[in-house]
């Protein structure tokens, strides 16, 4: 049967017909305190090592969609205020996320990202490895020195959290028995945690107390398990994602879509595709036939069902706060990882 996504207005789940915002109109409320952390994060990349600063400048022109950032300033703003520590805390989370970019796609043996040439691909593997190091120490330096040790605390915890993720799902990857409990705790720990840290971040720069630190913990936690949802089905057909179709497949990962079908289908059809998950190369048939298999047995409308109920969950605590242009952002973020193409 045919699945196509719906556009949810996540405060009620009711199908709405406005289009939801952009990133430019989340980012928005912080538009001038994002342009200072900016400055932090050039700042903290700088180095007097020809090679080094001229990989760093090219890091600097591929920046993405700078979420992350965009959220600590958003969860500052909302919970009291962006203040100095804001602008270091937005700095920090995006050194270490592009420290992990960096690292995985030496992992993933990676020539692209987001369309263009990754640094292991112009650099070789032992730069951008080294790279890496460099932009974790610095993110460390950054706390260290201004003695910012509860925001150190927090995003280092969600680095431990994101390898751990990544390792138990190789692993899952190898035995193929991976289970709808296991792939959210594996999400949980490989992207929820660090849009989690986000949050937190924002909240700990502004002073906020812990009451409303676990509950913004919550809310970047819901928000990351959406925006990983939406991301893997991706991979059953979307296109201009950044990533291939099907690569989820030739990666041997056990996606929501997938799990549940699988548990769905008569054993007959189960080991069947358990037989071409198993393949170490995969055709384009190969993975048509996964594509419709987990059409078919609802594994799309499911996974999105899933998608829609986190972000849904979010923008309900998000109205809970007073009312202000950063929790209209950030309820409008919910709605943009709902319905985002890429």
């Amino acid at each position: 049967m045919a699945e196509s996504p719906a556009l949810l207005d996540v405060r009620t789940s009711a199908p709405i017909d406005a289009p939801p915002l952009s990133l430019s109109d989340i980012r928005r409320p912080v538009d001038s305190e994002f342009k200072e952390f900016r400055r932090y994060f050039r700042d903290a990349m700088r180095s007097n090592v020809g090679i080094l600063d001229k990989i760093i400048q090219y890091v600097l022109r591929q920046k993405g969609k700078q979420i992350r950032p965009t959220l600590v300033l958003l969860s500052a703003e909302l919970t009291g205020g962006i203040t100095e520590s804001s602008y270091r805390a937005a700095a920090l989370v995006e050194l270490l996320h592009t420290a992990t970019l960096v690292h995985d796609d030496v992992v993933d043996d990676a020539e692209r990202r987001r369309g263009v040439f990754s640094i292991n691909a112009l650099w070789k593997n032992k730069i951008a490895v080294l790279l890496g190091d460099f932009l974790l120490s610095r993110g460390l330096l950054l706390a260290l020195d201004h003695k910012e040790y509860d925001l150190l605390h927090t995003v280092s915890d969600a680095v431990r959290r994101m390898s751990e993720g990544e390792l138990l799902q190789i692993e899952k990857a190898r035995k193929l028995d991976i289970d709808e409990e296991t792939y959210f705790r594996i999400i949980s720990d490989k992207t929820a945690s660090l849009i989690a840290a986000c949050m937190v971040s924002g909240a700990v720069s502004s002073s906020a107390d812990m009451a409303t630190q676990a509950k913004v913990r919550l809310i970047g936690e819901q928000l990351g398990l959406a925006f990983q949802i939406r991301d893997d089905l991706f991979d059953y057909g979307s296109v201009d994602v950044g990533k291939p179709l099907g690569l989820d497949l030739q990666e041997k990962k056990m996606t929501l879509p997938l799990i549940v079908s699988l548990q769905r289908a008569e054993p007959s059809e189960r080991k069947r595709i358990i037989k071409i998950v198993r393949k170490k190369r995969k055709r384009s048939g190969d993975i048509t036939n996964v594509g419709d298999f987990v059409r078919r047995h609802g594994g799309l409308t499911y996974a999105r069902s899933k998608m829609e109920s986190y972000a849904a969950d979010a923008a309900e605590s998000l109205s809970t706060f007073p009312t202000s242009e950063a929790r209209e952002a950030l309820i409008g973020l919910a709605a943009y990882i709902v319905a985002r193409k890429k």
